[in-house]
Order: structure tokens, then C-alpha cells, then sequence
């Protein structure tokens, strides 16, 4: 049976990379984002890189009528269905301080907008009994810090969401794999202070793919960052709200 990877956030670093290696093996792709320049762009490429097929979908996660009218667009399926979510922004923490409606925008494009999408999707793979979803977190949900604890109270929401999805799917035999990458070079973390250990978007890419095609529940990419994190989660609470990073 083709493989088919539907990619909501396509235009993502990641999901760029991402796209480029299952391309490779000749999956079929549909790319989803609200750019759809960018997005023709990238299934040119996968094409040329050996996709089966690679097509364009309009959506854009933080607005309910277009994420409503992707899901009704979607044709049946002829394959068995992959996702990746890769869907996400990081506002500065000072402006969503000040700005509600940047907060919101930011709530809804990181948690409510993705798990709206992926309850909408959930019944196909249920009834394929199989398939592999993928979601996209962030270490920054692993423990409330201050200098980002609104963006990670958003992505702790996602990664609890995909906890209790994996129990729900367990049943049919579909999987779902929580990755949390540390920093990549991306756009969202370009002119960051404070950077280390700068992983590249095609080195995550290639250990995400393999973290689902083993099924892992959880996958933190590149792996040592399961190693800083341990560490941050057990700092005592006394002492983290004084920390300032």
C-alpha cells in the first residue's frame, strides 16, 4: 500500500525536511499551510525527489472556517493516512503580555486550531486501523519557565492532548509520537538570545521519521535533550521562580 503523509504546516523548517525525506521513499504527500505559493514550491520539490504524488491544500489552523472547510475538501482516502502537525508560532512573551489578541492568536495556532484538526482526522484512522500521527511540541512545554511559560502552557497542552489521543487510537493500531525538539534553526528561533546546541531542521527531520516508523510514544529531537529536560524538571519549585530564564 503507497504511503501517504498529510503535513498540516507544511511551510514549517521541519516540515520542509521532513517532506523532503519521505519523498525519497515515494509517499505521496499533501501539503497543508496557508501559503500556497510556498506550498506548490515544496511539492515541486518532493516530485522531483521521487513523491508519488504531492498536492496543496489551503489552511490556515488559527481560523475555524478554514480549518472546517479543509477537512470537508479532503478527498477519501486511497492510501493508508500518515500525519505530521508541525503547526506552531512563538510571539515574544513581553508582547503576549501586552497584547490579548496576540495571545490569542498564539493559543489557538499552537493547541485549539491543531486539536481541532486532528479530532477531525481521528475517525479515518480509526477506521484503517493503522497509521502513524506525528505532532510537533516543544521542550518549552516540559516546565513552566519565565520568560516563555505562555507558549509552553500551550505546547504542554498539545503534548497532554496527543498523551490521551495515543489511548484512544491504541485500539485501531494507530500510533501517535510526540516530538519535543530542543532549538532548531528555524525562522522561529532566529535572533533568539541564548541559543546552544543548535540542531539543523534535516537532522530532526530524519529522527522524527524514525521515531514513527518504530513508534515512539515520545521523542525529543536531537535525543540529548531529554537529558537537559529531566534535569529542568526536577529543579525545585523554590528555586525555579527565582531563575529568570
Amino acid at each position: 500500500m503507497t504511503e501517504h503523509w498529510l503535513v498540516l504546516g507544511a511551510s514549517s523548517a521541519i516540515a520542509r525536511a521532513f517532506v523532503r525525506e519521505v519523498a525519497q521513499r515515494g509517499a505521496a504527500v499533501t501539503l497543508a499551510g496557508r501559503d500556497t505559493g510556498d506550498l506548490e514550491a515544496i511539492a515541486s520539490d518532493a516530485r522531483l525527489r521521487g513523491a508519488s504524488r504531492a498536492v496543496v491544500r489551503l489552511c490556515d489552523a488559527a481560523d475555524a472556517a478554514s480549518r472546517a472547510a479543509f477537512i470537508r475538501q479532503l478527498p477519501p482516502e486511497e492510501a493508508q493516512l500518515n500525519l505530521l502537525l508541525a503547526i506552531g508560532n512563538m510571539p515574544e512573551q513581553q508582547a503576549m503580555d501586552v497584547d490579548p489578541a496576540l495571545l490569542s492568536n498564539m493559543l489557538v495556532t499552537n493547541f485549539t486550531g491543531p486539536v481541532d484538526l486532528i479530532q477531525a482526522l481521528a475517525p479515518q484512522f480509526e477506521a484503517q486501523r493503522g497509521g502513524r500521527i506525528v505532532v510537533i511540541g516543544s521542550v518549552a512545554g516540559d516546565r513552566g519557565r519565565r520568560k516563555n511559560y505562555l507558549y509552553g502552557s500551550a505546547k504542554a497542552g498539545l503534548g497532554l492532548y496527543a498523551d490521551g489521543l495515543r489511548a484512544r487510537l491504541y485500539a485501531a493500531g494507530a500510533t501517535v509520537t510526540l516530538i519535543k525538539p530542543g532549538f532548531v534553526d528555524t525562522p522561529m528561533t532566529w535572533g533568539l538570545p541564548g541559543l546552544f546546541l543548535v540542531a539543523s531542521p534535516a537532522d530532526c527531520a530524519r529522527q522524527i521519521l524514525r521515531a514513527a516508523d518504530r513508534g515512539a510514544a515520545t521523542a525529543y529531537v536531537p535525543f540529548f535533550w531529554r537529558y537537559i529536560m529531566l534535569i529542568i524538571r526536577h529543579i525545585p519549585a523554590q528555586i525555579m521562580k527565582k531563575l529568570s530564564f
